[in-house]
């Protein structure tokens, strides 16, 4: 049975290359992206099966227009995938005001608009899926890296809470954690301007790591897409989806230390309690 998907951030990345497999095998999708141009080549090829419309997910209203155009267009949208985003790159104090306000605007933002925006058609229609991107960086947080972790945090946070509010409603929710995966996410940072005071910090350590290749890249798009996808259709997935072994031991080991770290505050933590 062929299904019907909402995408954004079709352009590159995890996202087009979802778009393509999903055409590939048959189903309909919606895509947006800020230069709809950049899928001319997969509309030609696809015809009706692909709908394109032109989004910036920073523009709330933009967000609910597209997407009550693309309700009235397809009719059923079965899985919504929220995907665009980019990672603000440099030590918390470097970053402009304007580079933290688009990052925010952005990742989280931009997808609680979208949800937000696509809940009641889903309710309308009796449920559906909607599948966030997240990362490892979700769980965990490497230096230079803090506002996309603050995003990525943040986001998982909402869903986990509107997941309990919509289920009643047929309304599921995915979270998908891969860790770094060979796409052109490197290429897409915007960094910050570097300060000198943070070359011999772990600030520093991860850019010069990430500029000479030493930091480990071992997902791979494609693998990661197609597991996406082979979860998505699953009858009952589970909220988080973590994609590659960086993510699983990364998260593993972030997981389990701080459980650790909870457990030796267990006498205070329960010492603030009201008695009586």
């Amino acid at each position: 049975m062929t299904k019907t998907w909402l995408i954004t951030g079709t352009s590159t990345g995890l996202g087009r290359l979802l778009t393509e497999r999903l055409l590939e095998r048959g189903d309909r999708v919606v895509a947006t992206l800020r230069q709809p141009d950049a899928l001319k080549a997969l509309a030609e090829q696809y015809g009706d099966q692909l709908h394109i419309f032109a989004l910036d997910v920073t523009d709330a209203r933009a967000i609910k227009t597209v997407v009550t155009d693309a309700f009235m267009r397809v009719g059923r949208i079965d899985v919504v995938v929220s995907n665009a985003g980019y990672a603000l790159f440099g030590a918390a104090e470097e970053a402009s005001s304007a580079q933290v306000e688009r990052q925010i605007a952005t990742n989280l933002a931009g997808s609680i608009q979208l949800i937000r925006a696509v809940l009641p058609y889903l309710r309308a229609q009796g449920g559906g899926r909607i599948v966030q991107l997240s990362s490892e960086g979700g769980q965990i947080a490497y230096p230079n890296f803090s506002f996309y972790h603050a995003t990525k945090w943040g986001i998982e946070g909402f869903v986990e809470s509107v997941a309990q509010e919509v289920a009643p409603f047929g309304i599921d929710f995915l979270i998908v954690e891969p860790g770094p995966t060979g796409t052109n996410f490197v290429e897409g940072l915007d960094r910050a301007q570097i300060m000198a005071c943070y070359e011999d910090t772990p600030a520093g350590e991860v850019r010069r790591a990430l500029a000479s290749g030493a930091f480990a890249i071992k997902g791979d798009a494609h693998k990661t897409v197609d597991a996406m996808i082979a979860v998505t259709d699953a009858t009952r997935p589970p909220l988080r989806l973590a994609l590659g072994s960086t993510a699983y031991t990364s998260i593993s080991q972030a997981l389990t230390h701080r459980l650790d770290l909870l457990e030796q505050q267990k006498d205070v933590a329960l010492s603030a309690d009201r008695h009586g």
